[in-house]
């Protein structure tokens, strides 16, 4: 009875050594350029004659591609939406109404690798107002996108910098508290997240991962 209680009591002991534990967290950051850039040029036109908006649609729209070949983008890369036209006679609200009939939207959209051309060609479209184009401001449905396709080409270097960073943490709390640290008990991958660096330079990413790990405590 006696050496079962002895063998008993010591494996309460190694159970509550293999108990201790702790949990840290690993940060792995990388800045990257976006690889796609979506971009849509929109433009309007206003008459009371319902063929002049069509055909005045036809024309930016033929414009707005001329100028996105001339900045080097081919045929493939643009596509012409269906123009969006509105009768403001048909309309059932009331109140202050315009002198044209009829208002007309056609967005023009770019999607491209190009990403530097489009950064550039942008700074140019005051020449296509020249020509008589009337662009529409970018709105939350007209705005230039830039994204980051490329992330799994990252993922491998950037899990094993993370789980470094975490294990440094654990290392240093098992040395603060006079312990070694043990073997991993769980680890949980964080989601990526691709975020704009800021909001002046959409076009340079921000990639992050935090990975979650728990380590053994041996004394």
């Amino acid at each position: 009875m006696a050496l079962a209680a002895l063998i008993l009591s010591h494996g309460m002991q190694q159970f509550k050594l293999l108990d201790r534990t702790v949990v840290v967290k690993g940060l792995a950051e990388q800045e990257v350029d976006a690889n796609i850039a979506i971009w849509p040029i929109r433009f309007s036109v206003a008459d009371n004659d319902l063929t002049q908006v069509y055909d005045s649609l036809e024309r930016q729209a033929e414009q707005v591609s001329a100028f996105l070949a001339r900045q080097g983008f081919s045929d493939a890369e643009i596509t012409l939406n269906t123009p969006e036209v509105t009768d403001k006679l048909a309309q059932s609200y009331g109140g202050e109404q315009s002198p044209l009939r009829y208002s007309g939207t056609a967005t023009v959209t770019l999607y491209t690798n190009k990403v530097t051309t489009v950064i550039t060609a942008r700074q140019q479209l005051f020449t296509l107002a020249k020509q008589g184009v009337n662009l529409a401001s970018e709105g939350y449905n007209a705005r230039t996108e830039f994204l980051f396709t490329e992330l799994n080409q990252l993922k491998p270097q950037m899990i094993e910098q993370s789980t470094r960073n975490a294990r440094e943490v654990a290392e240093r709390f098992a040395q603060d508290s006079r312990s070694t640290l043990g073997k991993i008990k769980r680890a949980q991958q964080g989601i990526f997240s691709i975020r704009d660096r800021d909001s002046t330079t959409p076009h340079v990413k921000k990639v992050r991962v935090v990975s979650t790990v728990e380590y053994y405590l041996i004394d």
